[in-house]
């Protein structure tokens, strides 16, 4: 699998940067652990070396000897088939974003209300968004938004919080909503998409708070939340990036499915939002 993986990051055109950007994968998974995060890591490192990024991964951000660790790294591996060793582990704290130019989260865990482990501390969650006000670039994919409910802080960095989703994967019409933005230059308008398709809640993401560049065309696909799910306003953004201080903040609802983050549209999606986010 990793082969083709190759294959389909050495199409993307790369960029020439004498100096890479260093990104720092986080996929720390206290809730939920999707099984695509192997192969979004192995893509991510593969896509980075052709395309200026230098991408750091930390499969958990607590304490390896701290009760509970020996059970997530068994949890973890049997999911996504990556060991965690204390060389894959790391805060996300003041100290550690100096090293950085952007984060990416594809996390879940919200601490003990929700009785599991966080990826950060409330500190940490305060450092990250103060790094990203100084001028730092954050993403997130997916099940970023299934991460710290418990933390009001993250939901207004990410843009929103995850409600809930039909079962298995759905078929999607994309409407693209800012043509523009280098993110959506993958998708045309009209066009169709299968991944897991999230729904937010109702706070607090807005499009009086976010730039929204990809949301859900209701007139296609088999995307039909029942009445228990669907927000009150019937608006599913698919993708949205904002300006938070000096920094950006850039998040795609994609990166469910491993077949995602193996097709080079969602790679070059991808990729796109976080140069953006990097401002190159």
């Amino acid at each position: 699998m990793f082969a083709s993986l190759l294959v389909a990051a050495a199409t993307l055109t790369p960029v020439a940067d004498p100096a890479p950007k260093r990104l720092l994968l986080v996929t720390h998974s206290g809730g939920f652990i999707h099984d695509s995060v192997g192969t979004a890591e192995d893509v991510l490192k593969a896509i980075g070396a052709q395309n200026g990024l230098e991408v750091t991964c930390f499969r958990y951000t607590g304490d390896p000897a701290a009760p509970g660790f020996t059970k997530y790294a068994e949890d973890f591996r049997k999911r996504t088939g990556k060991t965690v060793e204390p060389e894959n582990c790391g805060r996300v704290n003041a100290d550690t974003l100096k090293k950085f130019d952007a984060v990416l989260f594809f996390t879940t865990g919200s601490g003990p209300g929700k009785g599991n482990i966080a990826p950060l501390t409330e500190q940490e969650t305060k450092d990250l968004a103060a790094w990203v006000k100084a001028g730092g670039a954050f993403a997130g994919t997916h099940c970023a938004v299934d991460t710290l409910y418990d933390t009001p802080a993250y939901g207004n960095l990410i843009g929103g919080y995850f409600k809930t989703h039909p079962a298995g994967l759905q078929t999607v019409k994309i409407k693209v909503d800012d043509p523009s933005h280098p993110a959506a230059k993958p998708f045309e308008a009209g066009s169709t998409y299968k991944d897991e398709i999230y729904i937010l809640q109702d706070q607090p993401f807005s499009r009086d708070k976010v730039h929204v560049i990809l949301s859900v065309d209701p007139s296609g696909g088999d995307f039909k939340p029942n009445d228990k799910q669907a927000r009150k306003d019937k608006d599913y953004a698919l993708c949205w990036g904002k300006d938070e201080g000096s920094g950006r903040v850039f998040y795609t609802a994609f990166g469910h499915d491993k077949k995602v983050w193996q097709d080079r549209k969602f790679q070059t999606h991808l990729l796109a939002g976080i140069n953006w986010a990097l401002k190159k």
